[in-house]
């Protein structure tokens, strides 16, 4: 059988073809869920068929496979913020709104157009693959270079192969070409403003937390999308929001840029991987499988498909392509939801020597500490939230327990 290219399995995906999955295994465990979704539990797992060969595969597909089996090396590293995998972008073009938002449980996305000050219009909101890659480099280029500073580079040209985009697809001055595209939505994304709030309401009492935050309040950009190869002579550079800084640097999920670019024609494809290998860390962490309901993901990440029934079938479609790029994520569909077996995530990072075997865990009194210091927020995220910083930064702290409340501190 003759290789097939990646983007081919991929196109095969789409067009409603079987894909390759993880075998099912049992669940080594089971989550406190609500008595609705008691039944589910005993549901007996669709079967799924194994992946295929290597050699069935293109060698640009093998050899992705398999580093999933051994994540630590030849991994193009990049990372998002947890909050854009908990609550994602428009999907679609939202239009002519004063302001858009997306909400997961307790958590709220919102965001409001910058103004374009030359014709006195808004630029609109970021939406689709673009700005979602756009977010993955962002965040990767502010944790690496520890900087707010983002330098783009002094061509065109270079940034979008960095972004793995072609810059030779369509004609310069085409509307659907990659170049007018990216810089299109680069303006959407850098002149927004991207509001974080966090609301509980037990019924007793009610509280809110919440975070307003431009995007890249200072940049500049010199390039020229008639030339888009033509370097010039001031590189093209953005300063992160301080607060957007913190925020996307504080607890980031890791991820394969590989897969990214392979995921790129399909935003929901990259969310779902971005929760996948999320999911697959908090399984393989607490060694639990999960059970998830398509309506829980279609709060999360389908506000822009009316009906439960057309997300569900798009969301199999993006977790068949995930399969692909992710072979190691282990899933199961039962009636109303999959299960996520306890996993290895997509990347796993080294530790430096400096890092515990075991990440550390704060003393009880701490944790009384943080409930009483930030009622109502979930401690066990932010203890997700803390060691996976100590992992990204390399930090073993001397104290456990004042590191952990200061950190909750700005995480809350």
């Amino acid at each position: 059988m003759p290789p097939q290219s990646l983007s081919a399995m991929l196109a095969a995906i789409e067009a409603g073809a079987p894909a390759p999955a993880v075998p099912s295994a049992s669940p080594t465990g089971r989550v406190p869920i609500a008595s609705a979704s008691a039944a589910m539990m005993r549901t007996k797992p669709e079967r799924v068929s194994p992946p295929p060969p290597l050699e069935a595969l293109s060698p640009s597909l093998a050899r992705l496979l398999d580093n999933a089996k051994e994540p630590d090396r030849r991994v193009e590293l990049a990372f998002l913020a947890r909050q854009f995998v908990q609550a994602t972008l428009p999907h679609r073009n939202p239009g002519d709104l004063p302001l858009w938002k997306r909400t997961n449980g307790k958590l709220t996305l919102a965001i409001q157009p910058g103004m374009n000050i030359e014709t006195g219009k808004s630029y609109g909101y970021p939406y689709g693959t673009l700005p979602r890659l756009l977010l993955f480099w962002m965040t990767t280029e502010a944790i690496t270079t520890k900087s707010r500073r983002l330098e783009l580079g002094h061509t065109l040209t270079d940034f979008m192969r960095e972004l793995g985009l072609n810059p030779n697809n369509g004609s310069r001055n085409a509307k659907r070409s990659d170049a007018r595209r990216l810089t299109g939505q680069m303006e959407r994304l850098f002149r927004a403003t991207i509001s974080f709030q966090e609301s509980d309401n037990d019924g007793r009492r009610a509280g809110k937390a919440w975070v307003d935050m431009q995007v890249a309040p200072e940049g500049m950009l010199w390039w020229d999308l008639q030339q888009p190869e033509q370097g010039t002579l001031w590189g093209s550079w953005v300063q992160l929001g301080e607060r957007f800084y913190e925020a996307i640097t504080a607890a980031p999920v890791p991820v394969d840029m590989r897969a990214l670019r392979a995921l790129k024609r399909s935003p929901l494809a990259l969310d779902v991987y971005a929760w996948a290998t999320y999911t697959a860390y908090q399984t393989q962490r607490t060694e639990q499988s999960r059970l998830v309901e398509w309506a829980w993901l279609h709060e999360q990440f389908g506000a822009d498909y009316a009906e439960l029934k057309e997300f569900t079938r798009k969301a199999k479609a993006a977790l068949r392509k995930v399969q692909v790029v992710y072979p190691a994520f282990g899933m199961a569909y039962e009636r109303g939801g999959i299960r996520v077996l306890p996993c290895s995530p997509a990347v796993t990072l080294k530790r430096k020597d400096s890092v515990p075997a075991s990440p550390p865990t704060p003393s009880l009194a701490a944790q009384a500490a943080f409930r009483v210091r930030h009622p109502g927020r979930d401690l066990e995220l932010c203890l997700d939230a803390w060691r996976n910083f100590l992992v990204c930064k390399g930090t073993s702290p001397y104290s456990a327990d004042a590191h952990f409340l200061a950190f909750a501190a700005k995480w809350a």
